[in-house]
């Protein structure tokens, strides 16, 4: 120890300087040191424990999409302030600081591409904007590309991520959950599927309209799935909740998701979910 701890201070100013930041990662989960560049080449996934690292919408894309086929679709839709709402900071004032902060103008983004050949629309929310809550724009977006996914009979896959409805736009947050299970309920209606992705974690309105609404509910292991969170119902109902519960493993079990699936083998089984429903013809 004596000779790390002369080592680190034996660095001049411009070595330390030249230090790459963020060269390892811990993992959340197990503790375990991992070199970031490895870390990536797994998807960021834990090589040790399998702990699914967040993931930016980005990353979701070019994990799933074809290359050269990804259309984005209604990235210049922005949030209004219908209620001029105020905390600490005017909405205006924190949707802005979130474009900074994330590189991101809202908490999902949608387009069309092709998987595995596959023609699809595909919506992925972004947890590191405003904690992925849906608010009017989120829901817009994805109405939208649920229209243009029947317009042109493509299947429609939503990765959520979410912590639920958007305060700062209250009631009009609130009517997105109708809205977009409208929405849906057309696409089923025209015999189009909708493959439902959760990742950790996916709770609130989310959760209570569309992310639970898919013909395929799929779910990345260990994710927190559920309506109030567990800390809420445990002092709301004064018992010790079964160990795992709102996990994905727990609700698979319980019958309500239907398989969970780590971030390598997902765009194979997505292939064939969406080859079982359309086979040859929706290449």
């Amino acid at each position: 120890m004596d000779w790390f701890r002369k080592g680190r201070e034996g660095l001049t100013p411009q070595a330390k300087r030249e230090t790459p930041d963020g060269l390892w990662v811990k993992c959340d989960s197990c503790g375990e040191i991992i070199f970031r560049r490895e870390l990536e080449k797994l998807f960021l996934v834990c090589p040790k424990c399998r702990f699914h690292f967040p993931m930016e919408s980005s990353q979701y894309v070019s994990l799933l999409m074809d290359e050269g086929t990804w259309e984005e679709m209604d990235a210049h839709l922005r949030p209004q302030d219908p209620l001029l709402f105020r905390d600490t900071q005017k909405y205006p004032d924190r949707v802005a600081k979130a474009v900074k902060n994330t590189g991101h103008q809202e908490a999902i983004t949608t387009g069309v591409g092709a998987l595995a050949e596959y023609r699809v629309t595909l919506g992925v929310m972004d947890f590191s904007f405003f904690g992925g809550s849906v608010g009017s724009v989120v829901g817009e977006k994805i109405a939208r590309a649920v229209d243009r996914a029947m317009d042109e009979q493509r299947a429609v896959i939503v990765i959520s991520s979410s912590g639920g409805m958007r305060m700062q736009e209250g009631m009009v947050s609130l009517m997105q959950m109708a809205k977009v299970s409208v929405k849906f309920s057309q696409l089923a209606a025209a015999k189009l599927p909708f493959i439902s992705v959760l990742t950790n974690p996916t709770t609130g309105g989310t959760t209570a309209s569309f992310s639970m609404q898919g013909d395929v509910i799929m779910a990345e292991p260990r994710a927190l799935i559920g309506f109030a969170g567990p800390r809420v119902i445990k002092q709301t109902i004064r018992q010790d909740l079964p160990e795992g519960f709102q996990r994905s493993e727990f609700l698979l079990e319980h019958g309500f998701i239907d398989r969970i699936v780590e971030r390598k083998d997902m765009k194979k089984e997505l292939a064939q979910i969406l080859y079982f429903f359309a086979g040859e013809n929706s290449k």
